[in-house]
């Protein structure tokens, strides 16, 4: 089987560059693996997830309970895997992806309050893994970042851009449950927590690389 690795964190911890420069490594070192991204917001299969984050079920994130909006992302990674990879991950590559199952304990387990949330991370694991079939993750990165860190580098990342917001970025107390049920995700899961500070300082995106390359046993 193919070995699984899964970048995860909340909006603003740097996954995205750390998924960047861990490809650009892997390309430079003649590696050979598939990198994946999700959601995948051009395909069919991505419909019910794009009416959700367009607010189309209502214009907060709790309008559509975790578990309903759960399933709209499982069917976009369920015809991922059909479709585009299946071969590959029984074949043995490597495959490396920005969010998977995992975003859906962080991002919709939020929404339930902390009592319940183990609860729905049995679920949910159990659900796509278990009875849908999907591929469980070998390893989980997760970009662990104070919160009003993160909250800072999203503000700036719209003001540079100018970029819309879906209903998850524009609600600050939703990302506020986010982060804090991202901890309670990776103590649970036993994700691979990568501090993005050193006390108070930012740690460089290259210091944090190195971490994750010697966690992965990238020589």
């Amino acid at each position: 089987m193919g070995r699984l690795i899964v970048f995860e964190g909340i909006d603003g911890s740097g996954k995205t560059t750390q998924v960047k420069l861990m490809i650009d490594r892997l390309e430079k070192e003649n590696v050979r693996f598939r990198r994946l991204n999700f959601p995948r917001y051009d395909e069919p299969s991505s419909a019910l997830l794009r009416m959700y984050l367009g607010g189309e079920f209502g214009d907060k994130p709790e309008d559509v309970n975790a578990y309903a909006a759960s399933t709209f992302f499982a069917v976009d990674r369920y015809a991922s895997y059909k479709k585009d990879w299946q071969a590959d991950y029984l074949a043995g590559t490597p495959i490396l992806t920005d969010r998977y199952t995992t975003s859906n304990a962080i991002h919709q387990g939020s929404k339930l309050p902390e009592d319940r949330r183990e609860a729905f991370f049995k679920w949910l694991y159990d659900f796509e893994f278990g009875l849908m079939e999907l591929p469980a993750p070998d390893v989980v990165i997760y970009m662990d970042i104070p919160l009003e860190a993160a909250l800072a580098r999203i503000g700036q990342r719209r003001t540079e851009t100018g970029a819309g917001a879906d209903i998850h970025e524009r609600d600050a107390e939703y990302l506020r449950a986010c982060w804090q049920c991202g901890r309670q995700a990776a103590d649970y899961y036993g994700w691979r927590k990568i501090p993005c500070f050193d006390g108070g300082r930012a740690r460089t995106a290259e210091e944090i690389h190195e971490e994750i390359r010697q966690v992965l046993k990238l020589e």
